[in-house]
């Protein structure tokens, strides 16, 4: 898969989706369990796996790391950070968080990946909706019109909007995959510093890399292959 660079001009640096990473204080967390097949069909990833799916910088070329590709088990603070919804709706029987930051070489465009893994796939199923109607669908603001990203994962939904005050372009995707969530959010400072088709194609290497991770394959989608 090629994206073309002229999707992605501007000419400032985008602080948008910094924040985000920055609350992943990713220190010292503990080693996760076996995968375990669910139903023959899907797998619980472990946390290093979890790790995996997050695209790593050679996933993306014509980009640089903000924040690498971290993962961590789910606790209370990473609860909040991931279903920021009452009660942390939404991350019941979860067990690992994950993200990764990155902005692209013309310094105006970043996009942020987020993961989380559940116990099964029944579990994913059942926070998708709560997750994407309760916090992620609103990111983009309430002007935000719904765009198509193909038939990537088992579900999938996208938003195009503004990610700031000023009216700086941003979107958000959502997609499941087996027994994980994902999330891709970019946005940018130059009006015309993203696209759907850009986002499509960062949210496609994401789930690519989840289903290549649950069929016991080490991930390895790229936006340039």
């Amino acid at each position: 898969m090629t994206m073309r660079n002229s999707r992605w001009h501007s000419r400032r640096h985008s602080r948008w989706c910094v924040a985000i990473a920055a609350t992943l204080l990713l220190a010292g967390c503990g080693g996760g369990a076996e995968s375990v097949s669910w139903n023959g069909k899907a797998v619980a990833l472990t946390k290093e796996q979890v790790r995996e799916v997050l695209p790593d910088g050679e996933a993306m070329t014509g980009w640089e790391e903000s924040a690498r590709p971290k993962s961590v088990e789910m606790d209370e603070f990473y609860r909040s950070q991931a279903c920021p919804i009452k009660g942390n709706k939404g991350c019941e029987n979860s067990r690992f968080y994950g993200a990764a930051t990155f902005r692209h070489d013309d310094g105006a465009t970043s996009v942020t990946f987020l993961i989380i893994a559940y116990d099964s796939e029944q579990s994913a199923r059942e926070a998708y909706d709560m997750l994407w109607d309760g916090a992620y669908g609103k990111t983009v603001g309430q002007g935000a019109k719904t765009f198509g990203i193909g038939s990537i994962g088992d579900e999938r939904d996208a938003r195009f909007g503004s990610s700031g005050y000023g009216g700086e372009p941003g979107a958000v995707t959502q997609t499941r995959v087996g027994t994980t969530l994902l999330w891709t959010r970019a946005a940018s400072t130059d009006k015309g510093g993203i696209d759907e088709d850009g986002v499509r194609d960062l949210a496609t290497v994401l789930a690519k890399r989840a289903r290549q991770a649950q069929d016991g394959d080490t991930p390895s989608a790229a936006l340039d292959g």
